[in-house]
């Protein structure tokens, strides 16, 4: 029998699969990582990916991560996962066909529907919500029988536990479900097609499955990284600067504009208030590598503008904080000078990140007192200096960088409620 308890978290990013373990005392003992598939694009604003995908690198990190800890016995696990990318699946788990992912914009027609019935204040409205998605995907997969809504994360946890009717507090809402009310509003079962079924939602963190390790109700991969990075108090912010951006503020109150692309996730005795841009460092990748960005950023002076207007897209359309399903990427001109190119670039995605905040306060946030910087882009000093001068508030790097953390912290505190 092994010996000290780990707390296993597992995070499903874009590109890849993450898991860490911490101990009681919430100290990381080991952590692995996989790539995953890039998504597929098969129509304008459509993304996809196979959960099958998910599961293959799901089962690699955590086999990787048992082995790093033979001294160890794996007591609780929990799942952070992409809001809110969605899939129907079959009365015995199998997914009917492939997932919707978060930044999907193509169920236009599904949303126009959901625009009649739902509340302005709902985060279910727009092409995007995963209410949105279940109407879009029913009506391409036509199901023959019975079928579930799953959010990636409530997937995972349903393939290791066999409970298939389980998700959480955050994963929910974009679906319709009402936090404040703790339920599944009556217009949403209106608008549900036939046969369709959605699961039970739980708080994060409750024990889902007595197995062992036992599965908790997992969240969101952002609410996963607020967790991580420490937030508590009203005004403390979190960036996350991966594929794309995200902002988050913590919040005494809960704010709703769906037109803005802005919700709120419970948290403790607060609110994450929020939204994601499809810009990020995605767009970078483009034409960057590793180093080049290491090497370019060292020559930018991040006190000064660079002169170029830039708004960094990969691709027509944007969700916050600026929605528009037809927004089209501003890259041009090219300066010719790779150094100025990026300077451009790194300035364009932190004016987003400028306005990201500042549309949270106009709607009722705190500004924030600091921001915390997760993800790849926290790295580059010369942009933090930049997004820093362009927030006017103290920008620093986050301590734990990893939303798996989160999740870790959450399966600690399931096992410990169980």
């Amino acid at each position: 029998m092994r010996g000290e308890a780990a707390f296993i978290g597992l995070d499903l990013g874009t590109s890849g699969c993450r898991a860490v373990a911490i101990n009681a005392a919430a100290e990381p003992l080991a952590e692995t990582r996989t790539a995953l598939p890039d998504s597929t694009r098969p129509a304008p604003g459509r993304v996809e990916q196979n959960p099958e995908d998910w599961w293959q690198a799901l089962t690699e990190v955590l086999r990787a991560l048992v082995a790093a800890l033979p001294d160890h016995r794996p007591a609780a696990l929990a799942v952070a996962a992409t809001s809110p990318t969605l899939l129907l699946a079959d009365t015995a788990g199998d997914p009917l066909g492939p997932a919707l992912m978060y930044d999907d914009q193509s169920a236009h027609q599904a949303a126009a529907r959901i625009a009649a019935s739902a509340p302005t204040s709902s985060a279910a409205r727009g092409p995007g919500s995963g209410l949105a998605k279940l109407l879009a995907l029913h009506d391409r997969l036509a199901p023959a029988g019975p079928f579930w809504a799953l959010h990636q994360a409530d997937w995972i946890a349903a393939r290791l536990t066999g409970v298939l009717a389980a998700s959480d507090w955050h994963n929910a809402l974009k679906l319709g479900h009402d936090p404040e009310r703790a339920g599944w509003p009556e217009w949403v079962g209106a608008l549900l097609p036939p046969g369709a079924r959605l699961p039970q939602v739980l708080a994060p963190g409750t024990r889902i499955a007595p197995l062992a390790p036992a599965v908790v109700a997992g969240t969101t991969d952002s609410t996963a990284a607020a967790l991580a990075a420490g937030l508590a108090r009203p005004g403390e912010a979190l960036t996350s600067l991966g594929t794309t951006l995200v902002v988050k503020v913590l919040s005494p109150q809960r704010i709703e504009a769906p037109d803005y692309g802005v919700y709120s996730h419970r948290y403790g005795a607060h609110w994450l208030v929020g939204g994601g841009s499809n810009s990020g460092a995605g767009v970078l990748r483009r034409e960057f590598d590793d180093d080049a960005l290491v090497t370019l950023s060292a020559r930018i002076d991040p006190e000064r503008d660079s002169g170029l207007d830039y708004y960094p897209l990969p691709g027509i359309g944007e969700r916050f904080p600026h929605p528009d399903p037809h927004l089209a990427p501003r890259l041009d001109p090219h300066p010719g000078d790779p150094v100025r190119r990026l300077h451009g670039l790194l300035e364009g995605i932190a004016r987003i990140e400028a306005e990201g905040y500042a549309r949270l306060a106009e709607l009722g946030a705190p500004r924030p007192r600091h921001v915390l910087s997760i993800g790849g882009g926290a790295h580059n000093p010369t942009w933090t200096r930049m997004r820093a001068r362009l927030l006017d508030c103290t920008v620093l790097r986050a301590l734990r960088q990893e939303a798996a953390f989160g999740a870790a912290l959450l399966a600690r505190g399931g096992a410990a409620d169980g």
